[in-house]
């Protein structure tokens, strides 16, 4: 809920995914982008002493995405450690056809962000913060509204959220114990068409 540990999670999750293990390859591969930048003062006897903190997600654009947090008293220093603190937070999360397999609701702090799976050319619709972390995740069309307070911080690990609790198609087949085909029947892919998203409440499981 609104207090709990993103970054505890995510650490459970990298352990189980071993992406510790694959970091050399992804190294290469990796896109980052900048959220924000901020620039604060500490007075002292000599006068400010002035230092930047910055907000950095990192991603490949196939299904591996992390954020980070640097602090420094220069801006290109502190967007390195962003940097370096994010590949240690990559997770990889599931994407299926270019968009989030179920509906999902994230949370953190006081802010709450609705996902949505989205037929082919909607695009990422999300705004603030929230569009960077699923653009370079890998997903082309999703969508999303975020309620409550729009700090980046908190957005960022609200879609973190989100996307630590998505499942594949076939996980939820194992985890009930069906076949996948009889599953595949009630699963229920996109947004219903005219969706009042503002107003959206989750349907009762997440296929059928």
């Amino acid at each position: 809920m609104g207090g709990k540990d993103v970054d505890r999670l995510i650490e459970e999750r990298r352990k189980k995914q071993k992406i510790d293990e694959i970091m050399p390859e992804l190294k290469d591969q990796l896109e980052e982008r900048l959220i924000y930048a901020n620039r604060t003062a500490r007075v002292t006897k000599g006068g400010r002493r002035f230092s930047f903190s910055t907000l950095v997600v990192v991603g490949d654009r196939r299904g591996h995405v992390g954020f980070g947090h640097g602090k420094a008293k220069e801006v290109t220093l502190a967007i390195a450690k962003g940097i370096e603190k994010a590949k240690k937070n990559i997770i990889r999360v599931p994407i299926v056809d270019g968009t989030v397999p179920h509906d999902v609701i994230g949370r953190f702090g006081a802010t709450k962000i609705i996902v949505l799976p989205a037929r082919r050319g909607t695009g990422v619709v999300a705004g603030g913060a929230a569009k960077p972390v699923f653009e370079l995740a890998g997903y082309t069309d999703v969508l999303t509204k975020i309620i409550g307070s729009t700090n980046p911080d908190n957005v960022v690990r609200a879609v973190f959220d989100a996307l630590l609790q998505l499942k594949t198609p076939e996980q939820i087949a194992e985890e009930r114990g069906i076949p996948l085909e009889e599953l595949m029947k009630r699963y229920r892919r996109y947004a219903l068409p005219k969706m009042n998203i503002k107003h959206y409440y989750p349907w009762r499981g997440i296929y059928g």
